[in-house]
């Protein structure tokens, strides 16, 4: 497994090793001892799996209490990922940092509790996986605008198809500083 350079403290980038030939690929998608080892040293406690059409954005969406890291990754088709620091007294609040995951790239990105989280898919169709360090609480849910003026993300599309949840999102400026997480 390599381990790939990120720009934000907490954030994790994996390339797992991955065994193929002409008739596929076999790869290990969690292995507790093995990504301790690499620095992540945490107990999972749901996963999830999501399918999307191209355009769909879901996100920047975050809880508190009960803040969730997540492991995510794509199975099939590709998406712009991104995390973004919401955490109230971090050095590197309101900074994010994105990557595209894809099924061929097989990289693993890992999101810190405390940090929002989005993704839009650029492929036909994208079946997106994650495991998450808390489980989902829906009245802890926050969602910063996928939009806002001061993170200026460079999503990939300008008209992204949004839940209704996800088009009701709040700038970062404007949320309630005692609704965001905490930096620890």
């Amino acid at each position: 497994m390599i381990l790939h350079p990120t720009k934000l403290n907490g954030t994790l980038l994996f390339q797992p090793k991955v065994f193929g030939d002409e008739r596929g690929f076999f790869m290990e998608t969690w292995n507790a001892q093995r990504y301790r080892e690499f620095g992540l040293d945490q107990a999972f406690v749901q996963d999830n799996l999501s399918r999307s059409r191209r355009g769909v954005l879901r996100g920047l969406h975050f809880q508190k209490p009960d803040p969730q890291g997540k492991l995510v990754y794509v199975l099939e088709g590709e998406v712009f990922d991104v995390a973004v620091d919401i955490r109230r007294g971090s050095p590197t609040f309101g900074q994010w940092e994105e990557h595209t995951l894809s099924a061929d790239n097989k990289l693993q990105f890992y999101i810190p509790a405390g940090f929002a989280h989005g993704f839009c898919v650029t492929s036909e169709t994208a079946l997106f996986a994650y495991k998450c360090t808390e489980l989902y609480h829906p009245a802890s849910e926050g969602c910063v605008a996928w939009n806002d003026p001061d993170l200026n993300i460079p999503w990939p599309i300008e008209q992204p198809e949004l839940s209704t949840k996800d088009a009701k999102g709040i700038n970062l400026a404007d949320y309630p500083i005692d609704k965001l997480p905490e930096f620890e």
